[in-house]
C-alpha cells in the first residue's frame, strides 16, 4: 500500500510508519551494469529501473580480421573497463558510493572477454560491501524492451509475450511470463540467423559485419529475384546452415559463367537472402503466436536493428492483430543498459550471487 492511501485511509498510523512509507516511496536504487561478452565494453547506471547512463566502448580492431579475435577482445576491455564505468558513473551525476548493487553479464559469450567483466564486478562489489548480481546476457536482451530513460514515454510488452531474440550467436523463440520468468520454446539448432547474415555478406564481399550492408543493399533490390530454400524443422526451431549453403554454392555456379556476377546484382542478392532468413523467422513466430495465442509479440538482439525484420513484424501487426514491441535501437546491440536494468528486477527479488561465481561460456536458461 503506498503512503498515499495511507494517509488518507481511517486507519490510524503514527508518525513513524508514515515516514517509513515515505522513505519507501522515494528510496533511490541505483545499479551498476557491466557488458563484456564480446567485443563490446559498456558500463550502465540505472535508477528504480530508468537508464540514466549506457556508454559503449566499440573495438574496432576486429574488422580487419573480418571477425571477433577473442584475444584481442579481452586485451581491450582490460583497458576500457575502468574508463567506461567512470564515464557511467560521472554521466549519471552521482557517486561511486550510492551504487546498491553491480549486475554483471556472467554468459553466454567469449570466455575471456566475460573473465575482465566478472573479475571486474567481483572485485568492485568487494571493494563498495555491496550486492553483486549475474545476469544471462540473452534474457537481458528481452528485457531491452522495458528500458527507458527519464521522462520518456514509451510503451512496454505486457505479459506473457514471446519474443525473437536474433544475434550473432543465437537465434531464439522464447516466452516471457515476467520479468524473471523465461522458457526458450525454440532455438536454432545449428547456425544463428545473425551467422547467416555475416556468413552470406562475407560471400558477396561485403565489409565486415556485413549484417547492416545486406540490410541496406536489400532496400534497394528484389526480394523475389533469387530464391533460396527455407528450412522447416520440427517445432519452433530454426535452421540456417543449409541456407548458407545453397547461397555458397549459387554464388559460385553464377560467378563461373560471370566473374561480375555479384557486382551487377548485389542488391537483389542481398534482398533475396534477406526476405529468406526473414521468411525462416516469421513462418516459426506466427505458428509459435498462433498455437499459444498469444498476441504481444517482441523483438530482440542485436539482429532486432534490421529493418526488413522490424518491418516484416510490423506487416504482421495488422495481419495477426500483434501487439508488436521493437526496442530502441540504443538497446539492440550489446549494451549495459539492458543488464543494469535486469539486475534490477534481480536486485527487487534479491537474487544476489557470491564471490565464487564464475563466467559460464554457454549459458542457457
Amino acid at each position: 500500500m503506498k503512503w498515499s492511501t495511507l494517509k488518507k485511509s481511517n486507519k490510524l498510523v503514527n508518525e513513524q510508519m508514515l515516514l517509513l512509507y515515505q522513505f519507501m516511496e522515494t528510496k533511490a536504487v541505483y545499479i551498476l551494469g557491466i557488458e563484456s561478452s564480446c567485443d563490446e565494453t559498456s558500463a550502465s547506471i540505472t535508477k528504480n529501473g530508468v537508464v540514466l547512463s549506457n556508454i559503449i566502448a566499440s573495438q574496432d580492431v576486429h574488422i580487419k580480421y573480418g571477425g571477433v579475435v577473442p584475444e584481442l577482445a579481452s586485451r581491450a576491455h582490460q583497458q576500457q573497463i575502468i574508463p567506461v564505468v567512470h564515464e557511467a558513473i560521472s554521466e549519471a551525476g552521482i557517486t561511486i558510493n550510492d551504487i546498491n548493487a553491480i549486475a554483471f553479464t556472467r554468459g553466454p559469450g567469449l570466455m575471456g572477454a566475460l573473465l575482465v567483466g566478472c573479475s571486474f564486478a567481483k572485485a568492485l562489489s568487494l571493494a563498495l560491501g555491496i550486492p553483486l548480481i549475474e545476469v544471462n546476457h540473452m534474457q537481458a536482451h528481452i528485457i531491452g524492451n522495458f528500458a527507458k530513460r527519464e521522462n520518456e514515454i514509451k510503451e512496454i510488452p505486457k505479459f506473457p509475450f514471446i519474443c525473437l531474440t536474433i544475434s550473432g550467436g543465437h537465434t531464439q523463440l522464447v516466452l516471457v511470463n515476467s520479468y524473471l520468468d523465461m522458457k526458450i520454446i525454440g532455438q536454432t539448432l545449428d547456425d544463428a540467423a545473425g551467422e547467416a547474415f555475416d556468413k552470406t555478406a562475407k560471400m558477396l564481399k561485403l565489409p565486415y559485419p556485413g549484417g547492416p550492408y545486406i540490410d541496406k543493399h536489400a532496400q534497394k533490390g528484389d526480394p523475389l529475384r533469387f530464391k533460396f530454400p527455407s528450412s522447416d524443422m520440427a517445432g519452433y526451431n530454426f535452421s540456417f546452415s543449409g541456407f548458407k549453403t545453397s547461397v555458397l554454392y549459387f554464388i559460385q555456379k553464377e560467378i563461373k559463367e560471370d566473374s561480375n556476377f555479384i557486382a551487377n546484382n548485389i542488391d537483389d542478392l542481398c534482398a533475396s537472402i534477406q526476405y529468406t532468413i526473414i521468411k525462416i523467422l516469421m513462418n516459426k513466430l506466427i505458428i509459435a503466436s498462433e498455437n499459444l495465442n498469444i498476441k504481444n509479440i517482441a523483438l530482440s538482439g542485436g539482429v532486432s536493428a534490421n529493418s526488413g525484420i522490424r518491418n516484416a513484424l510490423l506487416s504482421e501487426q495488422a495481419n495477426s492483430n500483434w501487439n508488436v514491441f521493437i526496442p530502441n535501437f540504443e538497446y539492440c546491440t550489446d549494451n549495459a543498459g539492458m543488464i543494469s536494468l535486469y539486475g534490477y528486477y534481480k536486485y527487487l527479488a534479491k537474487e544476489f550471487c557470491d564471490l565464487s561465481i564464475s563466467p559460464v561460456a554457454r549459458y542457457t536458461f
